[in-house]
């Protein structure tokens, strides 16, 4: 899969990153891909299996969990990795391959990151 990206810009740079990553990293169903996308004010998670191309698991900031949060950006980014890390269990997955979709690892993505560690993912 070869994807050409022209222009300037950091959505542009954000996306040529991710291509790069995307071509090392892929989701199985018992290694599934740890999706996150972030934007200004939300934080969405998805757990990937790239071979059958389905969502097993999903949490974000817009979910009915969230309507009463009270907190920082930061905050409500590790709390949807402690969310997600849950419902992965649930499913029956313990361990996951970290996609930051050409984000920075550093603050909210890292953030999503620390929480599902600590929710008992092992990435």
């Amino acid at each position: 899969m070869t994807v050409k990206i022209l222009g300037k810009g950091k959505k542009v740079a954000r996306l040529r990153r991710h291509a790069r990553l995307r071509k090392h990293i892929s989701g199985t169903a018992e290694l599934p891909r740890l999706v996150v996308t972030r934007s200004n004010r939300h934080m969405v998670a998805q757990l990937v299996d790239d071979t059958k191309g389905v969502t097993l698991v999903s949490q974000s900031t817009l979910a009915a969990d969230f309507a009463d949060f009270k907190g920082t950006k930061t905050e409500a980014a590790k709390q949807v990795g402690t969310l997600i890390a849950k419902k992965a269990k649930d499913a029956g997955i313990s361990a996951v391959v970290f996609d930051r979709g050409g984000n920075k690892y550093h603050g909210r993505v890292a953030a999503v990151a620390e929480g599902a560690r600590e929710g008992g993912l092992a990435l």
